[in-house]
Order: C-alpha cells, then structure tokens, then sequence
C-alpha cells in the first residue's frame, strides 16, 4: 500500500488540508477520516437556515462526491481511529487503525478533530427532549421534536443558544433563555451589544433569565421543566443546551502533543511535534492580531486559513496564519457580522442606534481599527473587512456619523502613529 496523508476530522479545516495539498502537488493517498455518517457539510447554516427550512440537508455538502472522487481524496465516514502508532516519537509517520478495521499507514498526519457541544451535567440531563446543537443530527432531531413543543427553554445566551431561541420565537413558541452569567454572549460581544440582544430578544416576546443557574432537569420519560438553583422552576416540553464547545484533543494527547485548552500550534500550524499539523476549532494559536496571547477561533475562515497553512506546512512549505477573523450570527431579522477583535481595544466608537436596530461598534487601540461589530450594517462591516484586512484605519473621530459611508473614510490616508 502507498503511504499518504492521514487527516482526522472532516469539517472545513479537513477538507481544506486535504484540497490543499492536492493544490500544492501532493500524488499520494490522502485519507480523511469522520466520524459522522455523512459526508463532509457546512456547519453555519445548522443553526439557521437549516432550522428554518431554508437549506435543506443535501445542500449543504462542503463539496459534492465527485470532487473527492476526482481528486482521489478517500473519506471514510461513520468511523473513527481505534489505534494511532508512530514510528517514533520524534515522526510524523505511522499507522493508524481505524474502528472498522480499516488500516491506514501514513507519512503526513493532519489533526483536525474540531469541537463538542459542552455538555451539562446535572440531574436529569440525560431526559428525552433535551437537545444540543453541533452537527447535522443535532439539528435534524432539534428541528423535528420543535413542532409537539409549546415551551421552550434555552439553556446558554450565546451564538447557538440565541439562534436556537430565535428559531423557536418565530415558530411560535413559549421561550425563556437561561444565562449563567450577567449578560448575553459575555465573551464574544461588547457589553453593548450583549445589552442589545437582550433587549431585542425580549421585544419579540422571549423571557430572558441573566444570572441564572441551572440544578437540575424535571420528568421521568421526558424533560418536563427546568429548575433553577434560586429555587424557580421553569415548565418545559423541550430544552436546548448551549453552553460552549470543548476542543478534540483526545487524539493529540495519545500522541504526547501538547494541548491546553486545544492543541497548541505556532504559526504554521505545527504542533509540539512539528511533524504533525492540527488545524481549525481544536487548535490554540497565535494570531497578529492577539499579540502575546493564544487564541481558539470557532469560525469558518480560521479553519480554512490554518487549513491551507498546515497543507503547506506537511510538505515543507512556509505559510504563515494571521487571516483576519470575521464572523456572522443570524437571528430572525437580526444580522450580526464582526470582523478583527475588540478584546485588545482601548476606545469604541458607537455608529447608529441600537433602538432602531441598525448600528456598528467600532473598536480601537491607540486610534487604530481592531475591529467592528456590526447589527445589520453589512456595508460597514464590508468597509471594517477591507480596513483591516489592507493595513488600512477608519479615523475614529469621524466613524460615529452614520451620513458618512465608511467605504468613503476608508479611503482617506491611513492615520500612521
């Protein structure tokens, strides 16, 4: 048999590295390996328009078969290793055994393993009813327990639980989020953006908990309610849990790479043995944008960007991540789109008014653009995108006048400190 490529995981950071070496002249076997039963698909849309029925299941392939076919890319699905082995502690060669028995001598290893839904555990967290949303069958079996379900509790304030909330509020349904902490999407937003969501979840009629903590799940057959540790208990007839994602590094660990809080990668997306690459949700990385920081992004351009870094990287090649991060929410009518950071800001400027439901936040440090986070203002994101993205700056002094494009600002000499 001819040894190739091995790469464990077939999200988009997978498929990525495998499209990537074929792109970069790599002639032998590439293997991906997934453990779902479906081939590799775009997870986004799960949360969105798959819930609402706008994509339908078969339309969100990340390629279609014969792509893999084509480019003689084998992806074994349904399956996960058993048994990794390297040739020595110092390779990146080896063999690997997967659980249907299937053995796949390797020369290049590629980790991309990806995240899991946190789980909670409590009481009863194992009751019929309650759902969690990270892969297709998460969503399938979300989307059809949804319509015999009157009340509906939402159990996290983040990205998948306020998406998931919003689907339910539009279908009609009773809801209440429970949020642990004092605000919506705590560590992913401003605080006055989390403030925002908050208020335009409530406007559209969804109960909104902040500070409040789950003990434990009612029923016998099936979830019946939720109860809080202050004592309330909530009547529910279906839960959905988002409380986070923990980064695979099951794998990386059996092979003594190093991980904490993901498995950590330079930026070449080689790990502890530079032999062997991770990339996408599993990895902690440095990034030019969070100096002196490692950081773990759950987006889709990041697992692309590192993608085609660690193809490049198993051969030898030098490429460097530092992609811009962006990101998008949909929320019913609500459109969110950030792009950069706003953790290393010193200064924000708001552009818009929350109230109506159209504004941006621009973020600064010493008057330069990290970043923006924009309420369906996809114009501003789009001029926020191509900013920092050409080395560029929106002076914040004229940023806050909504009559000014930024395009237009944008187009101004950079200010340079």
């Amino acid at each position: 048999m001819t040894v190739g490529a091995l790469i464990v995981g077939a999200g988009h950071a997978g498929v990525q590295v495998a499209s990537s070496l074929r792109d970069l002249g790599y002639d032998k076997p590439i293997t991906l390996v997934s453990d779902e039963r479906y081939l590799p698909y775009q997870r986004p849309p799960l949360s969105k328009t798959f819930l609402t029925g706008f994509a339908a299941a078969d339309t969100l392939a990340l390629r279609a078969e014969r792509y893999y076919r084509e480019r003689s890319i084998t992806v074994l699905t349904d399956d996960h290793l058993a048994d990794v082995t390297l040739a020595d502690v110092c390779s990146g060669s080896g063999t690997a055994v997967t659980s249907s028995g299937v053995a796949l001598p390797f020369e290049h290893l590629a980790i991309a393993t990806g995240a899991s839904a946190r789980q909670l555990e409590v009481p009863g967290c194992s009751l019929p009813g309650i759902c969690y949303l990270r892969g297709l069958d998460d969503a399938v079996r979300l989307k059809a327990l949804l319509p015999a379900a009157q009340r509906v509790v939402v159990i996290g304030g983040g990205f998948i639980g306020l998406e998931g909330a919003a689907f339910a509020q539009s279908a009609g349904k009773q809801v209440t989020i429970v949020e642990a902490t004092d605000r919506l999407v705590a560590r992913a937003v401003p605080s006055v953006v989390g403030d925002f969501y908050r208020t335009a979840h409530q406007r559209r009629g969804t109960r909104v908990l902040l500070g409040a903590a789950v003990s434990h799940f009612l029923g016998e057959d099936r979830v019946t309610g939720v109860a809080l540790a202050d004592g309330r208990i909530l009547a529910a007839d279906l839960v959905l849990v988002g409380v986070g994602a923990v980064p695979r590094t099951g794998l990386a660990e059996r092979l003594l790479i190093r991980c904490d809080q993901g498995v950590l990668v330079d930026s070449r997306c080689r790990t502890s043995n530079p032999r062997i690459v991770a990339a996408g949700d599993c990895t902690r990385a440095p990034h030019p944008m969070a100096p002196h920081q490692l950081v773990r992004l759950e987006s889709v351009n990041n697992a692309v960007c590192q993608g085609r870094v660690a193809a490049a990287s198993l051969l030898g090649m030098v490429d460097h991540y530092g992609s811009v991060p962006w990101f998008w929410s949909d929320q019913g009518a609500i459109k969110l789109q950030m792009v950069g950071t706003f953790d290393c800001a010193d200064s924000h400027v708001l552009r818009g008014d929350p109230a109506d439901e159209k504004f941006s936040i621009l973020h600064y440090r010493d008057q330069r653009l990290t970043g923006l986070t924009s309420i369906n203002c996809s114009a501003d994101f789009i001029a926020a995108r191509k900013a920092l993205e050409s080395g560029k700056n929106i002076p914040a002094d004229q940023a806050s006048d909504p009559s000014r494009r930024l395009k237009d600002l944008l187009a101004e000499p950079a200010l340079i400190l």
